[in-house]
């Protein structure tokens, strides 16, 4: 069994959805009701991130445990938001209140110059807290003026894959699956993870 970290409903099925292939039996933190237990992320990196999530949740539960880290770094802005994606406008913020002051600080920014991209860190460590595997991609958009779509979540709704003229909130999950950062990564850990269920491992 393998314990994907995250509190995120949306981000929870993307991910489930992601590593089915591999065979591993899934489980979220919301197989896990009555537990409230959280990681700080402190870290300066996604990479950080990550493995501080997946060994924290691992010693935590006593099994194996999948974390990723991932967010948005705008060009025009030096990177930002960056690992402060899922708080950029504040530690209890939304993803709406994020998207707007994204906005309201690339105001005066124009379409050229707002090329960004996603990065995406994902860890997975065992039941005693030891990383084994670790995978990271990313993915070249840029933001919009405003956002446009229903579906994905966070920032979604304003990065636009310039080559197909569509936000990832208009794709859908099936063709999100192919091109984002989370999926990329989910992929390239893919080999490692089956390795690992057929060692009997997980």
């Amino acid at each position: 069994m393998l314990v994907l970290g995250t509190a995120n409903r949306k981000k929870g099925i993307e991910l489930t959805d992601l590593l089915q292939p591999t065979g591993v039996e899934l489980r979220t933190l919301a197989d896990f009701p009555a537990d409230d237990f959280q990681v700080v992320e402190d870290g300066d990196t996604f990479a950080a991130n990550a493995r501080l999530k997946a060994v924290g949740y691992a010693q935590h539960l006593g099994r194996w445990a999948l974390a990723d880290d991932s967010g948005l770094l705008v060009d025009a802005l030096d990177g930002q938001p960056g690992v402060f994606s899922a708080r950029y406008a504040g530690p209890n913020a939304n993803d709406e209140a994020n998207n707007r002051l994204l906005l309201e600080r690339l105001n005066d920014v124009p379409l050229k110059r707002r090329t960004a991209r996603f990065v995406c860190h994902i860890a997975v460590a065992d039941a005693s807290g030891e990383i084994q595997a670790e995978s990271k991609a990313s993915c070249r958009g840029r933001i919009l003026f405003q956002p446009r779509g229903r579906d994905g979540f966070g920032y979604d709704p304003l990065f636009e894959i310039v080559e197909y003229h569509r936000t990832f909130a208009e794709f859908g999950l099936r063709v999100k699956a192919h091109l984002s950062h989370r999926a990329r990564a989910a992929r390239r850990l893919m080999p490692h993870l089956i390795q690992l269920a057929d060692a009997g491992r997980i």
